[in-house]
This record gives structure tokens, sequence and C-alpha cells, in this order.
């Protein structure tokens, strides 16, 4: 059978979870939704999260919330996905990227110092393959009008001395994502986390349409059938089916973050004396890696890490490239008005090959990866 990169870890409760949604009385805009989004705030340590139907979905909305608009710019890693720099440009905001810290692969203070203008709205470091950014130093280069949101989609689980990833401490919003192959799923779907009541408002408003019913928030009251669009929104709400099975899954993500720990581990000592791969960079003390993905690096560039990728498909391992650097997409090479300089970024690139990391891969699974990796690359 073919080993993916990444895959979903579901059980008879998970199904479970779900046919009793499909058996009661809603569908959507139920009670499981705020269910999900309490188990999910409970785990990050706020007091709120707001779920959406993707965490797409939900950089979006953190973004709206934040305010950014035509004018505004918006930072974040140039080793991302897409959707990271796409959410400012939906709001017609120019997103600006910066390079990688060698040793981390993800942005820092350092990194991020010179993108910023006195146009930055909002910045957006990436906890990238879910080793937590630094946020306490991020936070302290930027103005106080700036809106710092963690892209933390690998980072659920993850921890650091502040606490858990998603507990805003130096933040003002932590986006998550719950596709199949993260920390828990909820088949699609994405949640914002934030301590601040009125992004919280904003968020739950941008997700259905820009439309309330809230009391404390319409601006004229008629009967009880009233309802406001007071923004342009978007319908990007999480059904109850999902919030259901995202529920459920909620309850083992301790066990799932440490399963990955585990793969982790077993992959540094095999491939500590394989040269020519470069591992990944681990959490220092004090920190937990969530190890959304465990990617290893050729040291002998882009054509060297094209033939290990061919190498591993050719016996039935399915490896990933996280990812193409945002900039070199063709959208944003025609549309950026200054080119940026990541040679961080484009090192990582040439090289990064992401291996099968989930919590039910097997250790002979596993080390099928290890010796075809020693096969192709000893």
């Amino acid at each position: 059978m073919p080993i993916p990169y990444g895959k979903q870890a579901l059980d008879d409760d998970d199904i479970a979870a779900v046919v009793e949604t499909l058996r009661g009385d809603w569908l959507t805009q139920g009670p499981a939704v705020a269910e999900f989004e309490r188990a999910v705030a409970d785990a990050c340590e706020v007091p709120y999260a707001v779920a959406f139907s993707s965490g797409t979905a939900a950089l979006h909305g953190a973004a709206f919330a934040a305010g950014v608009g035509p004018g505004d710019e918006v930072v974040t890693s140039a080793m991302t996905f897409a959707a990271s720099a796409n959410c400012a440009a939906y709001l017609g905001a120019t997103p600006r990227l910066a390079d990688i810290e060698r040793e981390t692969w993800n942005v820092s203070a350092r990194t991020l110092e010179p993108v910023l203008t006195p146009q930055t709205k909002a910045v957006i470091p990436v906890h990238f393959t879910g080793l937590p950014a630094p946020m306490a130093e991020i936070r302290e280069l930027l103005q106080d009008d700036m809106v710092l949101i963690e892209d933390a989609a690998h980072a659920l689980g993850a921890r650091t001395p502040d606490g858990p990833v998603g507990s805003c401490a130096h933040s003002d919003m932590a986006v998550f994502s719950f596709h199949p192959v993260k920390a828990i799923t909820s088949a699609e779907g994405g949640m914002v986390a934030t301590r601040d009541p009125e992004l919280r408002d904003r968020l739950v408003l941008f997700r259905s349409h820009g439309i309330t019913k809230d009391p404390h928030l319409l601006r004229e009251r008629q009967g009880g059938w009233h309802q406001e669009q007071q923004a342009l929104g978007f319908n990007y709400r999480l059904t109850d089916v999902h919030s259901a099975l995202g529920r459920s899954q909620m309850r083992k993500l301790e066990r799932f973050v440490s399963a990955r720990n585990e793969v982790a581990s077993r992959y540094r000592e095999a491939l500590a004396g394989l040269d020519a791969i470069e591992l990944p960079p681990a959490a220092p003390s004090g920190y937990r890696h969530a190890y959304h993905l465990f990617v290893v690096r050729h040291r002998d560039g882009a054509d060297a890490r094209r033939a290990l990728y061919d190498g591993l498909v050719e016996r039935d391992i399915r490896p990933q490239v996280h990812y193409i650097p945002v900039y070199l997409h063709p959208y944003y090479r025609d549309r950026l008005c200054e080119f940026p300089s990541c040679p961080e970024a484009e090192r990582y690139y040439d090289g990064c090959l992401s291996l099968p990391c989930f919590p039910t891969l097997t250790k002979d699974d596993q080390q099928r990866v290890i010796d075809a990796l020693w096969e192709l690359c000893g």
C-alpha cells in the first residue's frame, strides 16, 4: 500500500458522533458548532473561538476582523501556503513577504523588520511545520496599531513557555485548520481563537454574510425576525456535521500530537548519520513541536531533491514539497510591486521534502521510508 505524507485518524467514536448529528435536528447553525468552538477555546486557554468552513476562510475572517483593506499591507512568511498571503489580497491589501531563519524555518523579528512599512496593518507569522514562532519578540517589534495574527494551521497542540499555541499571549488572533492532514480534522474547517470580544463579534459577523441578529449589535429594532447586513461578509459557516467530527477529534489531540512526536523522534534517530539529509529544526527546551510535517532537506539542492522524490514514489512512498515560496507562484510574480529577497526561503525550498508523518503511521511503514532514504541517499 502507498504511504502518504499525511492522513486522518478516525475511530468508531468519530463516526458515531457524526451519525448522531445526522439523526438529530440540526445539520448546520446548531449546538455542535458551539461545542466544537468551546473545545478549541478550552484547549487554547482563551475565552473565544469562532469556527469557519476552512482554514483559508478563517484567515480571511481574521484579516477582516483586523480591519485590513485597500491601501494596507500585510506581512507574512515567504515560506507558507498561499492562503497566508491571499487573505490580504482578498481584502484589497498588499501582501509583503519576509524571509525565514535558517535555524528555525520561521520568520523572526530580525527577518520581519526590513519588510515593515508605515502601511503595515497586520503581521501574520506562520508556525511552520508545527514549530512555534517567536511571538514575544515579534510583538515587541510591532507598533501598537499593528494587528498580530498567528497562522497556527500547523500548530494545534504545540506549546511554548507562555502556554499552548493559540493562547494569544502575544497576539490578537490565532488561526487553525482542520483539513484531514492536520492535527485533528473536521474534514474541512478552520477556527480563529482570540481574547478580544470585539474581534470575536467581527469574526462571527463576517462568516455569516455580514448579517447579524444579535440584539446588542442591531442598529434598528423591529420584530423578532429583524436582521441586518452590516458588512460585506461571506457564507463561511461550518456545519454541525463537520463540528461533531471536530469535537470528537479534539478529545484525542494530546494523543495525536504525542504520536507525531514519537514518529519524529524515530526519524531523527534513524537518519542522524545520513550526511546527505538535513534534519528539521527541533523545538527548544520548554516548547513542544506539533509536527504537522516532518520535513528533511537534501543538502545537494533541487536536482537531488527531485531524484529523491521520484525514488520514493517508485517505492510507493508519497512525500510532498511544502512549499513553493509564495512569491514564486505566477499570480504573485505578476502582481507584487516589489519582488522580495528571501535567500533562506529559496535555500530551504531547493531541498525540502515532507516525509510521511501522522499518528497512525506504523513502525513497519516508517522503517520502509527510512530504508528507502538510506538506499537513495546513503
